[in-house]
């Protein structure tokens, strides 16, 4: 890649590069970074700006084997080394650049200021204008993005496993972005500027069919016909030398619609035109916390960069108001638009794959136009046995998605097997995905696990129901009843509906009520909404045997957590079978670990309040 000839950082600032060897440069001078230690340090910071770094992550980066005693004082060495180096932060004078808080350390900087961050805004302002259909413009943002691409990212400290992971994704980013930019300009006619580098990087990544598509879609438009059904012929033959696979149903499509046909003339494509698919459920008025979450979703999902998320979470943790809240707010992200299918019956149990797929179809307006001949392609009636019609429905999904940019929501969905043949292979459509568990055997994705609400969150979702007077005017109770909830968002929502309605009732009262562990989940029903209910749901959800575990462990769940000592000697079994049996439930969604990364022995597990009390219900524990 060539370096831009020109940076954004104004003078006398620094300027970072990760997007190839790091470095930092003042004024347009390179800046001696000290030993690999102290630039692993730095890398690390550098790759999460702006955001606090746990101790524990730069342990990790620079001792990854095995640490020493003095690694926390050698980690404020070279902190202290960095400030002294880089100076205050930009536009702060007399504010370090690197402060250090309860979550870790932080790299304070602005976007002029990191490749990265410049990158990432560049990407994001290119989509938008090939959204609003201004290829040139579109095309002219992504190059500038990629101009500041240098080579493989941190390429000199990728011997750490956490810088290389963090370069991998950098790496991912650039393709992508690559990918959007060689796509919009074979779709402005002008295919041969994209050759030689598509070239180039699918050598380097072979079995990335985007790359791969766009490449063979470019010699094909600048008239280079049989090399580009030469491109399929060898990745058909590296699937099924790699990998026993296919090439996807819109691989196959296109290389089909190449066959026999010259170059035809390509006109600068117009605006593109919206299909219009129905739009989500509105969002709940009530939907409130979540603000990293949601923040981690609109990135992920608004920058294209990752096209399948999965956020999991236990029954009633508000996951699909958090699908559904960030799908409204991707509106313009998505032009071909965002749809909803729930993957459940009410009654909780799986749709067939083809009742989901004739309702995408229905949902997305193309019944009739992708079906081979003689066939419907998503007919109403799609639940039917015949495999031949289900694989017809599924390729026509495909050939959909990699014509289009929409968003699609899947929402609670049982088990990987209920949507793996409904996700994206190719295009540029992203998949939200909603789930109980954590779905560990679909990859590559992008996780999300929804904790509990923390106590300042949960009480501003019972604020709006009851009403803030009322809240204040016992604040202490109305705390007593969002922890009595386990901070579980449908828990605390049906508590603010019931006292909604039950205005003479005093909170405290209804707080004693939540704490007594036989009364609970009587209590937490407003009309037809019951949590005892949707929690069933979750329990069923559950294999035989991890329901029984989980029994056994509902007991610990109201000390505040359990060691896996401690739930050795409650299953009666040895440490490793003890060890299986809890990773079981964290799979399932029915136990929550930390967040960063412990020791089996020195993690503390917790069973969610709620279901420990229904587990302890069911299993006479």
């Amino acid at each position: 890649m060539t370096r831009p000839p020109v940076r954004t950082a104004p003078t006398g600032a620094v300027y970072f590069s990760l997007l190839g060897p790091l470095t930092a440069r003042l004024d347009g001078h390179e800046l001696p970074l000290g030993p690999r230690k102290q630039r692993l340090v730095l890398a690390t910071l550098l790759s999460r700006p702006n955001t606090p770094v746990p101790v524990e992550v730069l342990t990790d980066a620079v001792w990854p084997d095995d640490p020493p005693r003095t690694a926390r004082k050698n980690l404020q060495v070279y902190v202290s080394a960095a400030r002294t180096l880089l100076g205050p932060a930009a536009g702060h004078e007399g504010r370090d650049r690197v402060v250090h808080g309860c979550g870790g350390y932080l790299l304070r900087i602005a976007e002029g200021e990191l490749d990265t961050l410049r990158f990432g805004s560049l990407a994001r302002a290119g989509r938008a204008a090939a959204g609003r259909g201004d290829l040139a413009g579109a095309a002219r943002l992504l190059r500038e993005a990629l101009d500041l691409w240098e080579g493989p990212p941190l390429n000199d400290l990728r011997d750490s496993a956490g810088v290389a992971e963090e370069a991998g994704r950098l790496e991912a980013r650039c393709l992508t972005v690559y990918e959007d930019w060689a796509e919009t300009e074979i779709e402005l006619g002008r295919p041969a500027v994209a050759v030689d580098g598509l070239r180039d990087l699918v050598e380097r990544h072979p079995l990335r069919e985007r790359l791969r598509a766009a490449w063979m879609n470019s010699l094909h438009q600048s008239g280079r016909q049989a090399e580009a059904l030469a491109v399929y012929d060898d990745y058909r033959q590296l699937m099924a030398r790699e990998l026993g696979l296919e090439p996807s149903p819109a691989m196959a499509a296109l290389y089909r619609s190449m066959l026999g046909r010259g170059r035809e003339a390509r006109r600068p494509a117009p605006a593109r035109e919206a299909v219009g698919p129905a739009a989500p459920p509105a969002c709940t008025a009530a939907f409130t916390g979540r603000p990293g979450e949601l923040r981690e979703l609109l990135e992920v999902l608004g920058c294209g960069e990752e096209r399948v998320v999965v956020v999991s979470g236990p029954a009633g943790a508000g996951k699909s108001a958090l699908a559904l809240r960030a799908a409204h707010l991707l509106a313009d992200r998505f032009p071909d638009g965002r749809v909803r299918v729930r993957v459940r019956r009410e009654d909780g149990t799986a749709r067939s794959r083809a009742e989901i797929l004739a309702e995408l179809g229905r949902l997305c307006g193309v019944a009739g136009n992708a079906a081979p001949p003689g066939n419907t392609a998503f007919p109403e009636g799609g639940a039917g046995g015949d495999r031949a019609a289900t694989a017809a429905l599924a390729d026509a999904w495909q050939e959909w998605q990699a014509r289009h940019r929409a968003l699609v929501v899947l929402d609670d969905v049982p088990d990987e097997a209920s949507v793996r043949g409904l996700l994206s292979r190719s295009g540029k459509c992203s998949v939200l995905i909603t789930a109980r568990g954590q779905l560990a055997g679909l990859a590559p994705v992008h996780r999300i696990a929804l904790p509990a609400l923390a106590d300042a969150e949960a009480l501003e979702l019972l604020g709006k129901l009851i009403g803030a007077g009322r809240l204040r005017a016992d604040p202490g109770a109305a705390l007593r009843i969002v922890r009595a909830c386990g901070g579980l968002p449908l828990a605390v929502e049906v508590s603010g509906m019931r006292l909604a309605v039950l205005r003479h009732l005093p909170l405290a009262e209804y707080a004693d009520r939540l704490d007594d562990p036989s009364a609970a989940l009587d209590e937490l029903v407003a009309g037809d909404v019951s949590v005892r209910h949707r929690i069933a749901s979750g329990w069923r959800d559950l294999a035989d045997g991890d329901r029984w575990v989980l029994g056994r462990l509902a007991g610990l769940a109201e000390a505040g957590g359990f060691t896996l000592d401690r739930a050795t000697e409650a299953l009666g079994c040895g440490e490793r079978a003890a060890i299986r049996a809890v990773e079981s439930l964290i799979d399932a969604g029915a136990v929550t670990s930390p967040a960063g990364e412990v020791t089996a022995h020195a993690a503390l597990y917790e069973v969610p309040r709620l279901l420990g009390l229904y587990a302890h219900e069911r299993e006479g524990v």
